[in-house]
């Protein structure tokens, strides 16, 4: 009996070791590794273009490291899927950010937006730019803004900020807009998270990166106008 007692207290051990060490040594190694997010290696319809933008080997024929870098900057700005194919709609961002660096600091060269009324807010939606003039001179921008999308189109004319609240909360949509300043119904200047890029659009807001949202704040007050026009790609 005594050397059965002994068998079972050394088996006991035994287990009472492995039940300590053997976890430890599982979850240090057994973790699987994060597969890579798939990568359409297929030419695409603007691989030239998007080549181009992007200064890759302009060829036009998508090849893995190709895949990549487009992968990378449709994640940047919630471009969906972000497969990495060069298509139509990856290319309507990249083509966007083209012609907003050709506004460079005279974005107003076609006088779209009225300078005989001081302090006022200019939205051109065909090009997603916002700026805003005291008069002829420029204050501030201009810089890239996100518009109503398809369906929810930001309405142009001539309109005037009429409330501000910095940390507004959405009840319609359950989200922030803080540096909210409303100017026509429901539509204000605002800014979001993530890239003011991002397709396909607002629900009708101007959508601004933080910085620029908060500029806008210390720049506007109540009865500044705000002129809208063009028409925003894809809608």
């Amino acid at each position: 009996m005594a050397r059965g007692s002994a068998r079972r207290r050394t088996a006991v051990a035994l287990l009472v070791t492995t039940a300590v060490v053997a976890p430890a040594g599982v979850l240090a190694t057994a973790a699987p590794a994060q597969a890579a997010p798939y990568c359409n290696v297929t030419t695409g319809s603007h691989q030239r273009q998007v080549e181009r933008f992007l200064k890759l080997t302009v060829d036009g024929r998508q090849s893995l490291k190709d895949c990549r870098a487009i992968q990378a900057f449709q994640t940047r700005h919630g471009i969906a899927p972000n497969a990495g194919w060069a298509g139509p709609v990856t290319w309507g961002v990249m083509h966007l950010m083209n012609q907003q660096k050709a506004a460079g600091k005279n974005p107003n060269r076609s006088g779209r937006c009225p300078t005989d009324k001081g302090r006022i807010a200019c939205v051109d939606l065909t090009r997603q730019l916002s700026w805003i003039q005291d008069g002829r001179r420029l204050v501030h921008g201009p810089v890239p803004v996100r518009t109503g999308r398809n369906g929810h189109e930001t309405r142009t004319g001539a309109k005037k900020v009429y409330w501000r609240n910095k940390n507004h909360w959405s009840t319609l949509y359950d989200v922030a807009m803080p540096y909210a300043q409303f100017f026509d119904g429901g539509i204000a200047f605002h800014s979001i998270k993530g890239s003011v890029w991002s397709p396909p659009g607002s629900h009708g807001c101007v959508n601004l990166r933080r910085s620029d949202a908060a500029t806008y704040w210390s720049l506007l007050r109540n009865g500044d106008d705000v002129h809208v026009w063009g028409r925003k790609p894809g809608t």
